[in-house]
């Protein structure tokens, strides 16, 4: 796991106080680096480390009027350093301060999404296991396909998950870079030794080349990654919103005692949990589409991407934070009900079983164009009629000139459907 450079919380990360607080980071790690190299007195260096503080409100009011919130940054700073002031953002320009800072933001954010996606692998695991051999009926275009178990499903979404921790991890180090560049990115009033001494302390990479900005095509990759990451969640809570259909009913949200499920029906539970998410999914992929939408801007810099991440970095990490919370708690306490989930297996009388009697005919010389009509025909009669499809099948002459009694019995077996659950399992989870 992840170590964290502090123990936040998402909504802390965002705060005002912290945002600030990374920007001084920023400004002392350059100071101290200046210090290193002889650029300024090592004393000044000191006095500003003691002395440096910000207050919030006080920052507002001094952007009221200069209308820049890196200006009135370090005005503040620079009224409670006094005239040592000066070493301070010497050679620096905004973005230096805005794009580290924000990176360490993000950074901090993604260690909390990745522990949030290790805690739900685990609660995946969990019920897979509960429901290695649980059956139930595998669907494709919402109806009856073949066997599955419950586990295997759950095993499916465990592998999903697997691969978005590895996603974040990469885009974690994606934007784990920092610049102290100056204008433009050309180091001409602060040497690129300032930019790794920097980086160095506060464990980024330096961006290899940047303009005043970092390239956004890392915030884009940060961005779409979580809005990855919100579309497996939501896969998920449409799954679970599928199964808790009245007509299906094969497992459902936890259901709290006092919970209400509607205002007008005292009868209903709804899968309100899997809803939200599934709303809150299509606000996250909008905001990667913004988060690319910001990769293009004029030369070496403008300021057109700033307002859309001063959004889309709080509320995407807020909103997954919480939706990765809430699907671990609906994934622990789901109400799974296999009885009903056998009566929905045998609803179509055995008709999932065709492929296996197709196989067959074919394995016994029948050409598979022929097989299929012949299996398809009793399928259709089954499903129409509702009678039993073996028992359709044994009475048929077409049919038991290639397979006998014996041998359909043995087709219409489930542990056929079953003996690479293991395999599976071993392959996912090790």
């Amino acid at each position: 796991m992840i170590e964290r450079y502090t123990r936040s919380t998402m909504g802390h990360i965002w705060a005002l106080e912290n945002k600030y607080r990374k920007w001084l980071e920023v400004e002392l790690a350059v100071v101290r680096a200046m210090a290193e190299l002889g650029m300024i007195p090592r004393s000044a260096a000191t006095e500003i480390a003691l002395k440096a503080a910000f207050d919030v409100k006080r920052i507002d009011e001094i952007e009221q009027v200069t209308k820049h919130d890196v200006i009135a940054f370090t005005t503040n700073l620079a009224e409670n350093i006094g005239p040592s002031s000066r070493y301070v953002h010497m050679g620096m320009t905004s973005s230096d301060v805005l794009d580290t800072g924000f990176a360490l933001q993000l950074r901090e954010a993604m260690d909390i999404l990745i522990d949030d996606v290790l805690a739900l692998k685990e609660a995946i695991k969990d019920r897979a296991f509960e429901h290695k051999e649980t059956l139930m009926i595998g669907r494709s275009h919402g109806i009856h396909a073949e066997p599955i178990t419950f586990g295997l499903k759950l095993a499916v979404w465990y592998d999903e998950m697997a691969r978005n921790e590895t996603r974040l991890r990469q885009a974690r180090e994606v934007i784990n870079y920092g610049m102290v560049s100056g204008a433009v990115g050309t180091f001409a009033n602060i040497p690129p030794r300032v930019e790794e001494l920097v980086c160095q302390e506060l464990r980024l990479t330096p961006a290899p080349a940047s303009t005043q900005i970092l390239q956004r095509d890392r915030h884009a990759q940060y961005f779409t990654t979580l809005a990855i990451v919100a579309g497996t969640l939501e896969k998920m809570a449409v799954e679970i919103r599928h199964l808790q259909r009245t007509e299906v009913m094969e497992a459902e949200e936890p259901f709290s005692q006092g919970q209400k499920g509607s205002s007008a029906m005292p009868h209903k539970r709804n899968p309100i949990g899997s809803e939200n998410i599934s709303g809150l999914s299509r606000l996250i992929r909008s905001y990667a589409m913004a988060a690319l939408e910001n990769e293009a801007l004029w030369h070496e810099r403008d300021i057109s991407h700033s307002s859309v991440e001063r959004v889309i970095g709080p509320d995407s990490t807020i909103l997954l934070d919480y939706m990765l919370n809430r699907i671990t708690g609906l994934i622990k306490r789901l109400v799974v009900y296999p009885d009903r989930m056998r009566q929905n297996l045998d609803q179509t009388k055995g008709l999932f079983f065709s492929q296996q009697v197709l196989l067959a005919l074919i394995d016994k010389g029948c050409v598979r164009e022929e097989a299929y009509a012949l299996v398809q025909t009793r399928a259709m009669k089954s499903w129409e009629t509702g009678a039993d499809f073996k028992e359709l099948l044994a009475a048929d002459s077409d049919i038991t000139r290639y397979l006998n009694r014996e041998e359909l019995d043995h087709l219409f077996d489930l542990a056929y459907h079953l003996k690479h659950v293991d395999t599976v399992f071993e392959r996912v989870f090790g």
